[in-house]
C-alpha cells in the first residue's frame, strides 16, 4: 500500500513540475484550493472571470477541459464558467503522507485556439484515525523475577492525515501493575513505552490485558487502540485440585456409545507443564467397569463405550487421580458415582403355547382356538403387558396372570372369510410404549353347507333341425362357493319322458363341464321344443344339488317340398278335369291343394302356372291355388288344355312340387249328365272308406250322449242349487297358461321375427277335459278342444283370431257348422256356373272331404278315449296325433286369409269371427244332394 502511494505521489509531482515549466509558454496560471472529500457540483473558481472571458462567448469558443487527468476530477460549466468538483478527491490516495498536494488542470478555449493551466490544491481534513500495525501484542513476563522500574517498548501508530490532524499523544488504561512513559524523536515520532510498577504473582493473576490508545490533533480528534497482553510464566508451586472429591451421576442404560458422561475439572494453580494435568482411574478399578467406561487423560472426559444394562447391574463406582507434569509432581482425587436408571429398552415377549391353524367354519361360540402368554423384562410399568386383538375379527381374549386364550365369539363362514390373518400387538405402559407384533394365520377349514347355484335360473338356446349329431347344444355353468370336494361338481340330466322316449335318447351331457350334445339329428315336424332337467351336485357329504331346466328350441329347415294332395297325380295317370266350353271369365276351373310339413316361411306357399297350352285362358292366386278361367274361349280353340301348376315354399333356397291337369272342354249336355252324379263321384271306389266314416260318427256320438246324460246327473244329483251348467274340476287355465305362454322372438328392428306356442303341458297330471251339457238348450254342444286364453297371443293375431276362433259373449266356444255336406257347386268337375270360391269354407273336392273326415274322426276318438285335449302328450287342437306335443308358429306373415295347419288342407280364415250367436258360421247354400 505504502509502494502505491509513493508511486503515485511521483507521478503527480513530475506532471506539475512539467506544467510548471511550459506555463510560461502558453499563457498565465490560475491557482484555486479545494478541500478533499467535497461533493460533486462543489465549485472550485470561475476560470472564465479569472481568465478574462466573456461569459456570452463561451458557447461560441467551447470552454472545456482538456486532458483526462482534469476531466477526471474537475469539469468546467459553459454557462457561466465556473469550475467543479466532478467526483470526490482523496487526498491520502492522490500524494500519500506529503504536506503539500496540488492537481493540475488543463482549460482549452477555441476559436482562438488557447490552453490554460490551472493548479488546484487539495487540502487535508482529519478523516483518518491513527492505527496501529498490530492491534494484539503479548509480552511474557516470569512471576517473582521481574522488579518494579522495568520497562518495555510499545509499537507506535501511524495516522495518514498530515499536519496537525497527525498524532498528538498516546493513552494507557488504568492498572496497579503498569504505567506508561512517552519518548519523543527529533523527526517529532512519539514512542510509547510499558513501566512495571510492582511484582507479579501468576496465581493471583497469570494474564494482564491492557489497552493502548494512540489520539490525532484533529478537531475533532480521532484515535486508534492496540490491546496489550502480559502474559505472567509459571512456577510448580501448586498442586491439581478437583472441584468436588464426591461426584454422583445417574445414567440412563443403553447409552450410546461414546456419550459423555461427565467431564472433570481439576485445576492446577502453576502454568505449562506445571499446570499440565493427567487423568487416570485408579489401578483398583475393576475391569467390568473398564469395558464400559474410558477417561481420557488430558481431558478428563469420562465417556461409555459398553451397552450399559439396568437389568445387570445398577450403579458403579469410579476411582479418579489428577497428576500435574512438574518437578516434584503433584496429585489430587475424587471418586464418581454412576447410577443406572432404568429405561423401557426391552419390548413385549409373546410367547405362542398352543394354536389351531385349521379350525372348521361349524365351530360353536366360545371354542378356544390358541393359547399365549406375554413378558417383558423390564421393570415397574415399563414391565407391565397388555395384549390386544383387532376388532373386526371373530375372535377374543380371555386373560389370566399374563395368560390368554383365544376363543370364537361370532360364527365362521369360509365362503366369506376363508382365512384370517391377525396381527396380535403386545405393548407395554412404558414412556413411550414399546409394542411386539406377532402375525398368525388361521384357515378356515370348509364345511359341505352351499349348494351348487346355476348360473341362470333356466337355460334357452337354438338348433336347427337336421343337426349333426355330438353337436354342441348349451354350456350350463353352476358355482359352489364350498372348496374341495364340497366344490366338484357332477351334472347329470334328469329322467323324463318325451313322448315314448326319454330325453337321455336325444341329449346327453358332460358330467365334468355341463356342456349338453345332441343324441342324433332332430327333425322339427316331429319336436319342436326340448325340456331337459338338469341337475348339478357336488361331491361333499352330505350332497348338496340343485336343479334347472334347459329348453332347446328346434328351428326349422327348408327340408319338405310342397306335396300336392289335390288334384291326384302320379306317374300312372294325369289329373282330368272338365269345365264347360260355354263357361265365362272368371270361372271356377278346379283348387289346387298342397300342404308342406315345414313350419313358418318354410311352409307359406305360392301357386304359378308354370306351363300352359294357352297361358292367356286360364291364371291361378298365387295364395289359394284357384284356379279360373281369364277370358271366354272361342270355337277355334282346342277342347283340350294342358295345365303345369308349380307350387313353391318361400324357404331359403325354394322347394317346389308340379301337377299337370289336363281341362277338357265340354258342351252343355255333359255338364247337365254330371249334375245327376252323386255328391263322391269317386265314391265307388272307396264305398268301405264312407261306410267305416258313417259308422264312427254314429257310434262317437252315442258314446258321448251317453256319457254327457250320466254326468249330468251325477250333477243334478250333488248339486241341485247350482247355475245351469255342472262343471266340476274344471281345469285351472291359470296352469297352462302361465307355463305355456306365447314366446315372442322379435328382429333387432323390433319386428316380430316368429312366435312359439306351445299347446299341450309335458305334466300328465294336468289333464282335465271339460264336458257341460245345458239343460236349457235342447241342443248337444261338445267341446273337444278348447282353446287357452293366451293374452299375448291375442294381441299378436288381433280381432282376426286367425289361430284361435273367437269366442262368444258367454265364454262357450262357437259351435262348428253343422251344414258341412258340400254342394253341387263345391264338387270337383265341370258344373254349371259355380259361385266364387271364398277363402275359408269346406273343401271341395271328394279327397279333401275324405281327408276332412279322417280328421274329424280321428279328433273325435281322441276326445271319447281321453287321449287328446290340452294335457295329451300327442294332442294337436284336435286335428291329428302327428305333429307331436307342441303346435309352433313360425315367421307369421301379414297374410291374415292365409293361415294354415299343418297336415290339413283347410285354409281358416277370420270367417269364424263373423258367426252369430246361433252357432251357425261359413253358411252355403246346399245342393240337390244335400236336400236329400
Amino acid at each position: 500500500m505504502d509502494i502505491q502511494n509513493s508511486a503515485e505521489t511521483w507521478k503527480w509531482q513530475v506532471t506539475c513540475f512539467f506544467f510548471l515549466c511550459s506555463w510560461g509558454c502558453v499563457s498565465g496560471q490560475l491557482r484555486y484550493s479545494v478541500v478533499e472529500e467535497s461533493d460533486p457540483g462543489t465549485l472550485v473558481g470561475n476560470v472564465a472571470q479569472d481568465l478574462g472571458l466573456k461569459i456570452s462567448d463561451l458557447s461560441k469558443r467551447k470552454l472545456r477541459m482538456g486532458s483526462e487527468g482534469s476531466s477526471k476530477y474537475f469539469a468546467v460549466n459553459w454557462g457561466n464558467g465556473g469550475l467543479t468538483v466532478n467526483e470526490k478527491i482523496d487526498r491520502e490516495s492522490l500524494c500519500g503522507s506529503s504536506t503539500s498536494c496540488v492537481l493540475p488542470v488543463e482549460v482549452i478555449v477555441e476559436n482562438p485556439l488557447q490552453l490554460h493551466r490551472v493548479l488546484v490544491e487539495i487540502l487535508d481534513i482529519n478523516d483518518n484515525s491513527p492505527t496501529f500495525s498490530n492491534a494484539e501484542r503479548t509480552i511474557k513476563i516470569t512471576e517473582l523475577l521481574a522488579s518494579p522500574g522495568a520497562r518495555f517498548t510499545l509499537e507506535s501508530a501511524h495516522d495518514r492525515d498530515v499536519g496537525s490532524n497527525g498524532i498528538k499523544q498516546y493513552k494507557l488504561d488504568p492498572n496497579p501493575y503498569f504505567s506508561l512513559s512517552v519518548k519523543n524523536r527529533k523527526d517529532g515520532t512519539v514512542i510509547p513505552e510499558l513501566v512495571l510498577e510492582k511484582v507479579l504473582d501468576r496465581e493471583e493473576a497469570d494474564k494482564h490485558r491492557l489497552i493502548l490508545t494512540a489520539v490525532d490533533g484533529g478537531d475533532p480528534p480521532r484515535s486508534g487502540t492496540a490491546q496489550i497482553n502480559v502474559i505472567v510464566m509459571d512456577l510448580n508451586d501448586n498442586p491439581p485440585t478437583f472441584d468436588k472429591g464426591y461426584y454422583k451421576i445417574n445414567l440412563k442404560e443403553n447409552t450410546a456409545v461414546n456419550t459423555v458422561l461427565l467431564k472433570l475439572n481439576a485445576t492446577d494453580l502453576d502454568e505449562g507443564v506445571n499446570g499440565e494435568i493427567e487423568y487416570s482411574l485408579d489401578e483398583h478399578t475393576p475391569d467390568s467397569v473398564r469395558r464400559l467406561f474410558t477417561l481420557n487423560p488430558s481431558t478428563g472426559v469420562i465417556s461409555v463405550i459398553g451397552p450399559v444394562d439396568h437389568e445387570e447391574s445398577k450403579s458403579f463406582e469410579l476411582s479418579i487421580r489428577a497428576k500435574d507434569k512438574g518437578v516434584p509432581e503433584m496429585e489430587g482425587s475424587c471418586i464418581v458415582q454412576v447410577e443406572v436408571d432404568d429405561v423401557n429398552d426391552n419390548a413385549p415377549e409373546i410367547l405362542l403355547t398352543s394354536l389351531m391353524t385349521e379350525i372348521p367354519e361349524d365351530t360353536p361360540i366360545g371354542t378356544v382356538i390358541g393359547l399365549f402368554s406375554v413378558k417383558d423384562k423390564d421393570s415397574g410399568q415399563n414391565g407391565e403387558v397388555r395384549l390386544q386383538l383387532p376388532t373386526n375379527v371373530p375372535f377374543t381374549f380371555k386373560s389370566s396372570d399374563n395368560h390368554y386364550s383365544l376363543i370364537t365369539d361370532r360364527m365362521l363362514d369360509r365362503e366369506t372369510v376363508p382365512q384370517y390373518v391377525i396381527n396380535l400387538v403386545a405393548s407395554d405402559m412404558g414412556t413411550p410404549p414399546l409394542r411386539t407384533q406377532k402375525t398368525i394365520t388361521l384357515r378356515i377349514s370348509d364345511v359341505n353347507d352351499n349348494k351348487p347355484m346355476f348360473s341362470q335360473d333356466a337355460y334357452s338356446a337354438s338348433v336347427q333341425e337336421n343337426n349333426t349329431p355330438g353337436q354342441l347344444l348349451v354350456e350350463v355353468s353352476a358355482e359352489d362357493p364350498d372348496e374341495g370336494e364340497n366344490a366338484n361338481l357332477v351334472y347329470s340330466i334328469l329322467d323324463s319322458q318325451v313322448g315314448s322316449s326319454t330325453i337321455s335318447s336325444f341329449v346327453y351331457i358332460n358330467s365334468q363341464n355341463g356342456n349338453i350334445y345332441a343324441q342324433h339329428s332332430f327333425d322339427f315336424e316331429q319336436i319342436q321344443v326340448l325340456q331337459i332337467p338338469v341337475k348339478v351336485e357336488d361331491s361333499g357329504s352330505p350332497k348338496q344339488f340343485s336343479n334347472t331346466t334347459v329348453f332347446i328350441f328346434i328351428l326349422d329347415v327348408n327340408d319338405n317340398s310342397p306335396s300336392i294332395f289335390y288334384p291326384e297325380n302320379s306317374a300312372e295317370s294325369v289329373a282330368q278335369q272338365k269345365i264347360p266350353k260355354s263357361a265365362p271369365d272368371s270361372y271356377f276351373v278346379t283348387k289346387v291343394t298342397a300342404v308342406d310339413l315345414d313350419s313358418g316361411l318354410n311352409a307359406l306357399l305360392s301357386y304359378t302356372i308354370l306351363k300352359a297350352t294357352d297361358s292367356s285362358l286360364f291364371q291361378i292366386s298365387s295364395h289359394t291355388g284357384e284356379i279360373r278361367t281369364a277370358r271366354g274361349f272361342q270355337e277355334h280353340e282346342s277342347q283340350e288344355q294342358s295345365l303345369v301348376i308349380s307350387v313353391s315354399d318361400h324357404g331359403e333356397p325354394p322347394l317346389s312340387s308340379t301337377v299337370t291337369i289336363i281341362v277338357t272342354l265340354e258342351d252343355a249336355m255333359v255338364q247337365e249328365n254330371m249334375k245327376s252324379q252323386d255328391l263322391f263321384p269317386n265314391s265307388s271306389n272307396s264305398p268301405e272308406i264312407t261306410m267305416y266314416l258313417i259308422i264312427s260318427l254314429v257310434a262317437i256320438s252315442s258314446v258321448s250322449f251317453i256319457t254327457f246324460t250320466i254326468l249330468l246327473i251325477k250333477c243334478l244329483k250333488k248339486d241341485m242349487a247350482g247355475p245351469g251348467w255342472c262343471c266340476k274340476n274344471e281345469p285351472d287355465l291359470s296352469h297352462y297358461s302361465g307355463q305355456y305362454q306365447p314366446t315372442l322372438h322379435l328382429n333387432t328392428d323390433g319386428t316380430l321375427k316368429y312366435m312359439e306356442v306351445r299347446m299341450a303341458p309335458t305334466d300328465p297330471n294336468g289333464q282335465c277335459y271339460k264336458s257341460c251339457y245345458s239343460t236349457m238348450s235342447d241342443k248337444n254342444d261338445f267341446n273337444f278342444m278348447r282353446p287357452l286364453n293366451f293374452p299375448q297371443l291375442k294381441n299378436m293375431v288381433s280381432e282376426s283370431e286367425v289361430l284361435f276362433p273367437t269366442l262368444s259373449g258367454s265364454g262357450q266356444q262357437v259351435q262348428p257348422n253343422s251344414d258341412w255336406r258340400f254342394s253341387q257347386a263345391q264338387r270337383p268337375g265341370p258344373s254349371g256356373a259355380q259361385p266364387t270360391e271364398e277363402a275359408g269354407v269346406w273343401p271341395n273336392n271328394q279327397f279333401e272331404t275324405e281327408r276332412l273326415q279322417a280328421m274329424i274322426l280321428a279328433s273325435a276318438n281322441e276326445a271319447a278315449e281321453g287321449t287328446s285335449g290340452l294335457g295329451g302328450s300327442t294332442g294337436t287342437m284336435g286335428l291329428s296325433a302327428r305333429y307331436g306335443p307342441q303346435f309352433t308358429l313360425q315367421h307369421v306373415p301379414d297374410y291374415r286369409q292365409n293361415v294354415y295347419i299343418p297336415g290339413s288342407t283347410l285354409t281358416p280364415t277370420n270367417a269364424a269371427g263373423k258367426r252369430d250367436g246361433k252357432g251357425g258360421g261359413n253358411k252355403k247354400k246346399s245342393g240337390k244332394k244335400d236336400k236329400k
